[in-house]
């Protein structure tokens, strides 16, 4: 695995080209950004984490579940621990970059649209003098870039986004969650950008990874979806070949019940995973790659100001 605990070394050296792309949709999405995210950027996220302040002698009607048994035994007498709101809000973007995110109908493929996606909030993060991090996974972690903050930082996390290539091309999206849940320390934020083709077959431990970490952190799952994906042409015998596991199948798209079996396995599917993710009370980002992402990301904080803190 590629980390950025290490130093720094010829693969962090981007080209002109890259750096230039960078900056390009850092230009077109600060205003996106400076509307979205103004002065309601922290209000829209779960109660931030609490970080350990001071001790100090117990009094009456203080929570007895903050008393300090170490402090108290060496004292004599009770004492309990004092926490402050932590200052600094942490994001993760935790970005799919499996082979199927090439895949598009649209003007856009998946891929160009979760990066685009990963560098709105990253920005916003940095607008807000957030910390940032930023973990790649395909089938494993890729690579990942710890929370800092600046724009320097950022615009390093959209020049990565641009030029990785990474190894593996399968989805296992429990290896980031669980890679998540060991590197967060306090309470964060963290967006899954993916399109979550993926089945309990490939992925078992999806499930159990996003429900730990979801106790704990601020899970918002971002579903990238494509409606030619969704539903098979009729133009007779048609290749179809995984782009994660390189395995063909011809099928004949000219029958009615084929073409009705592909569109109620990928609703199924859906409907499975959005059924999850309502269970875990998570708010799911819904973006199709035909369509505007803004109006999804504008949906998604509106409805989170409306909910109680």
């Amino acid at each position: 695995m590629k980390s950025t605990h290490s130093p720094p070394g010829p693969s962090h050296v981007f080209s002109k080209e890259i750096a230039a792309q960078a900056r390009r949709i850092e230009l077109r999405t600060r205003g996106l950004v400076e509307s979205l995210f103004s002065g309601e950027y922290h209000s829209v996220f779960k109660g931030r984490g609490l970080e350990f302040s001071d001790v100090r002698e117990y009094q009456p009607g203080d929570d007895v579940r903050a008393i300090d048994w170490n402090v108290t035994a060496r004292r004599g007498h009770p004492f309990v621990k004092e926490f402050v709101e932590e200052r600094e809000l942490t994001a993760l973007l935790v970005v799919d970059l499996s082979a199927s995110k090439k895949f598009g109908t649209g003007d856009k493929n998946n891929a160009t649209i979760a990066i685009e996606i990963a560098a709105i909030l990253a920005l916003a993060a940095a607008g807000n003098n957030d910390r940032v991090g930023l973990l790649l996974l395909t089938d494993r972690v890729e690579l990942f870039v710890p929370p800092d903050s600046g724009r320097r930082h950022v615009l390093r996390l959209i020049m990565e986004l641009l030029a990785f290539r990474p190894t593996g091309k399968g989805t296992r999206l429990s290896a980031g969650l669980e890679y998540a849940l060991r590197i967060l320390h306090h309470r964060a934020v963290v967006f899954l950008v993916s399109d979550f083709l993926t089945d309990s077959s490939v992925d078992p431990e999806f499930r159990h990874a996003a429900r730990r970490l979801s106790r704990d952190h601020d899970l918002v799952p971002i579903r990238l979806t494509d409606l030619g994906g969704e539903r098979l042409p009729d133009v007779g015998l048609l290749a179809l070949v995984d782009p994660e596991t390189g395995q063909r199948h011809v099928v004949d798209t000219s029958s009615s019940d084929v073409r009705d079996a592909y569109a109620e396995q990928k609703e199924a599917h859906r409907t499975q995973l959005t059924s999850f993710f309502r269970e875990l009370r998570l708010d799911i980002i819904e973006v199709g790659t035909e369509d505007d992402y803004v109006p999804a990301l504008i949906s998604f904080f509106r409805r989170r100001e409306r909910l109680p803190r």
